[in-house]
């Protein structure tokens, strides 16, 4: 296997140029599958966000004005680069987050070059809509960028959810100001190099890394910033909320999961079984849309639950590098310390565990790394703790259930509403149930089957607006009517 050397030192972006933080101060960057630093990030602070803005502003008019068809080519050129960094981008997301590196290769690094290609076409066939009255008068809506739009992105899909943000944006005509996340902060400065190699126009993308309650608090604040894109824990995103609303800023928040899986008898079991695995375990449970909470018909419970069994002692939990591992480290030790911690108050809470529920020690260089093994567990109330609350981790819970009421019910009685899987081959009943859900996406017989045109997000807790397709633009833009007389 091919070994890449990694920069030891992350740097700003700001104004097309690396640059360290104002103050010289810098954070230790942990791999997660040793437990061990192998880089510095900067720990910047308003100062830095405060010369960021400064660069986007500057850049603001220039970009914003550029046609449709210029955008285009600088957001293409940047995916074609991604594209031919793919084993380099792939090989930095696995160090820097411990997902196994045939995921990165196979998902993160593909949908992050695939975010730059949508949203640059899509802004080729952005439309506004015009209204004739009677002859009297014409009306257009003229679409304008909003200005320096403020994106914060999370760490469990490092680089392709900070492409999801920042893609769109650009594409609309804004200048952006960016924070990825402290924990995974390589892939983002990787990027930054890219920009620099298309020739980017300086200041249009500026990304500072350090903490939330620095830089991204200080972004958040910023009186020139007008939109505020935001991907992470709901606790933050009230956060978010309490300051950026009265300052009338747009909000795009996607929030947490606590997503139900819906699996009735006259499912095509099979395919049910192989989707359900990856569903509750892809990239260790660390993705918002993973279904935690397993509800099975009756009728079939004792035969998934031996077969899911099964299947997840199979998981090979190892080093991200591996060839065959399909689990790998959980982000942080801070994190692996609080979904363990979940495992210890679900058997608090008279849950069993039909497999898993240690952290898994590898053998040396990998002795101190953050691995969790797989987890399943049962006998829990739907009510409980265990299957309320967001663990964002490699742990599920299966509950049986006797009607398609009492299953839309413990589905629902969460605060969350991100997405939803139903499993059955009756269509009739799929619509009906998937009607009543109270989750912004829901999958029948599929699950993770992205189409970058459909909107994107959840209802309660789990956030407010919709990204992806045109509503992405529509977020970055500001509507304008025009109103000609014409009598």
């Amino acid at each position: 296997m091919c070994m890449f050397q990694l920069p030891e030192k992350i740097l700003n972006y700001i104004n097309g140029e690396l640059v360290e933080p104002i103050d010289k101060k810098y954070i230790d960057n942990i791999s997660p599958s040793k437990g061990e630093k192998y880089s510095i990030l900067p720990d910047s602070d308003s100062k830095d966000v405060e010369l960021a803005v400064k660069a986007a502003s500057e850049a603001f008019p220039l970009w914003s004005n550029l046609p449709h068809q210029k955008r285009f080519e600088y957001l293409m050129a940047i995916a074609q680069k991604i594209d031919e960094k793919l084993d380099y981008l792939a090989y930095a997301e696995s160090i820097d987050n411990g997902k196994p590196l045939k995921l990165a290769k196979r998902v993160d690094i593909p949908r992050a070059s695939a975010n730059f290609r949508f949203f640059a076409t899509a802004i080729l066939h952005y439309y506004s809509q015009a209204h004739i009255n009677e002859n009297t008068s014409f009306n257009y809506t003229y679409k304008q960028p909003i200005g320096i739009a403020g994106c914060i992105s999370p760490w469990n899909l490092p680089l392709y959810l900070f492409t999801w943000k920042i893609a769109p944006a650009l594409a609309a005509g804004c200048t952006v100001v960016a924070k990825p996340s402290e924990i995974t902060p390589m892939t983002t400065f990787l990027l930054s190099q890219i920009c620099i190699e298309v020739g980017l126009p300086k200041g249009v993308l500026n990304i500072v890394h350090g903490y939330g309650h620095k830089v991204g608090q200080s972004i958040v604040e910023h009186p020139k910033v007008k939109a505020i894109s935001f991907t992470g824990g709901t606790k933050t995103g009230k956060n978010i909320a309490s300051v950026a609303a009265p300052m009338f800023k747009k909000l795009s928040l996607e929030l947490g999961g606590k997503n139900p899986n819906i699996i009735f008898a006259d499912c095509n079991y099979d395919k049910m079984l192989k989707t359900t695995i990856q569903s509750s375990f892809a990239n260790q449970g660390q993705i918002c849309l993973c279904g935690s909470r397993i509800f099975v018909e009756r009728k079939i419970y004792d035969k998934f639950k031996n077969d899911f069994v099964e299947k997840t002692k199979t998981l090979k939990v190892g080093p991200p590098l591996d060839e065959e591992t399909q689990i790998g480290a959980v982000v942080s030790e801070q994190h692996m310390n609080k979904i363990l911690s979940y495992i210890e108050l679900a058997q608090q809470e008279s849950g069993k565990i039909l497999c898993g529920g240690k952290r898994k020690i590898l053998d040396e260089p990998y002795k101190n790394g953050y691995y969790i093994e797989p987890t399943v567990i049962e006998g829990l109330d739907y009510t409980c703790r265990t299957n309320q609350e967001e663990i964002f981790g490699p742990v599920v819970t299966i509950t049986p259930f006797d009607s398609e009421e009492e299953v839309i019910m413990m589905a629902n009685s969460v605060e969350y509403g991100l997405s939803a899987t139903i499993w059955t081959e009756n269509l009739t009943k799929a619509h009906r149930v998937a009607h009543q859900l109270e989750s912004g996406i829901v999958w029948i017989n599929t699950w993770l089957n992205r189409d970058l045109r459909t909107p994107f997000g959840g209802m309660k807790s789990s956030g407010v607006g919709r990204e992806g397709g045109f509503k992405a633009l529509d977020f970055f833009n500001e509507d304008k009517n025009i109103c000609v007389d014409l009598s």
